[in-house]
């Protein structure tokens, strides 16, 4: 949708966050950029992404949203910013969202039946029951990697958990997990060089969308004649007035938890154990009273690591945000991580601090109905990843890593970790 009118809009704004260059840049030279809008111009009126999955050149621009409050009023006014259109940069094709995002570009009262299908397997209570499965799982990773050394942080520890465990809930058989989890991070990886190869941005999504759907049609198929315990089984079983989820529609959810249960952990994971390299007084803190401490430094874990870097709403109606005129048809992107470094909120944002309390960052979403449904999943697998870590190899050093180049997911490719092998 076009604005319905472009004449009360400024000039584009001359700090510019659209640009590849500035995608390019260490997220501590984004953040500065991002201090400045904070104190200037709270929300910006910006050119159309340069890195778009399938450039429009009728794209208008967009709002660029960078005080927390504002992503937090945005995230909790599902009214008036809707996800309907897509929650990237871009306007996709009305097929791709579907094929992707499932309700999380989707708005009441659809939104609302589809995520209280698959909600009860992320409560608390439910999240209690696999925790036994997470511990294991933790230990067996460490187990493969205690002795050696030296290791890729991202490839023989950070992603193992979440794949492992969203396969185990999905009821992925053990020899289709890699495929999903390339797929899964193709997704998100769009603009990388690396990832691109001498593909668009659109081929790279469309091919790993289409393998999940592929992998979850095998998965439908099996659960239709061999019922389990899984995830899987309760899409099949499941009813929406009256109605069956059909194959697109639990493919469609399968996409979208692929990537958010697998990606955004694994990444999070990297950039803590980064952080402890860089804040090494921190492993002294948490491991003084590690159950006392850890709920309160997984918070921190997701703050500091900010691994969704944007997300985008639409407005359907007139409203003021940041002294800015919105009106239906304007995009409003969120910038999560300028968010959770703002000052009027976080004091001393650049030091990773896990006694920081309160801390009501936005890693997880402004909170609204798109809140992360699996955070409680998230927070269990990072306290049982950095037990294991923190008191099994406890000396070691993380280098400077090598960062996906997107502008969605704040992504470590590879990192070199060195410890004191377990004796």
């Amino acid at each position: 949708m076009i604005p319905a009118t472009a004449d009360h809009k400024p000039d584009f704004d001359e700090i510019d966050v659209s640009s590849k260059s500035f995608w390019e840049q260490t997220s501590e030279q984004r953040e500065k950029t991002f201090a400045l809008l904070r104190e200037q111009r709270p929300v910006s009126w910006q050119r159309p992404v340069e890195d778009a999955v399938t450039p429009d050149p009728d794209d208008p621009g967009y709002w660029a949203v960078v005080k927390h409050a504002d992503i937090v009023r945005v995230s909790k006014d599902h009214e008036t910013f809707i996800s309907g259109q897509g929650v990237l940069f871009d306007l996709l094709p009305e097929i791709f969202l579907e094929m992707s995002q499932s309700f999380l570009a989707m708005d009441p009262p659809r939104h609302d039946k589809l995520r209280r299908l698959v909600s009860a397997a992320f409560t608390p209570k439910q999240i209690r029951r696999i925790d036994d499965k997470i511990r294991i799982a933790a230990a067996e990773i460490v187990d493969s990697i205690a002795d050696k050394g030296s290791i890729d942080f991202v490839a023989e520890c950070a992603e193992k958990l979440p794949v492992r465990m969203f396969g185990d809930i999905f009821g992925v058989p053990a020899e289709l997990r890699p495929t999903v989890a390339k797929a899964a991070a193709d997704v998100v990886a769009w603009a990388d060089p690396e990832i691109l190869g001498d593909r668009s941005a659109d081929e790279v999504q469309v091919e790993a969308c289409t393998t999940l759907h592929d992998v979850a049609e095998q998965l439908i198929a099996d659960r239709q004649r061999n019922p389990g315990e899984d995830l899987m089984t309760a899409l099949v079983r499941a009813e929406v007035d009256g109605q069956s989820l059909d194959a697109f529609e639990i493919g469609s959810f399968f996409v979208l938890m692929a990537v958010a249960g697998t990606d955004t952990t694994k990444h999070t994971s990297s950039h803590t154990a980064l952080a402890f390299t860089r804040f090494p007084d921190q492993r002294d803190w948490l491991l003084a009273d590690f159950d006392g401490r850890i709920g309160r430094a997984t918070e921190e874990f997701v703050r500091y690591a900010s691994p969704v870097m944007t997300f985008r709403r639409t407005a359907v109606r007139e409203t003021e945000l940041g002294g800015q005129r919105i009106i239906p048809g304007d995009k409003v992107v969120l910038f999560y991580p300028s968010g959770n470094w703002d000052t009027d909120v976080f004091e001393d944002p650049d030091r990773f601090d896990l006694s920081r309390n309160p801390n009501p960052h936005v890693g997880f979403g402004g909170g609204g109905i798109h809140f992360c449904l699996g955070n409680q999943l998230a927070k269990s697998m990072l306290r049982a990843l950095f037990r294991e870590l923190l008191t099994r190899i406890p000396e070691f050093t993380a280098s400077e890593p090598e960062y996906l180049g997107t502008n969605f997911m704040r992504g470590i490719k590879r990192m070199k970790f060195e410890f004191t092998p377990e004796r």
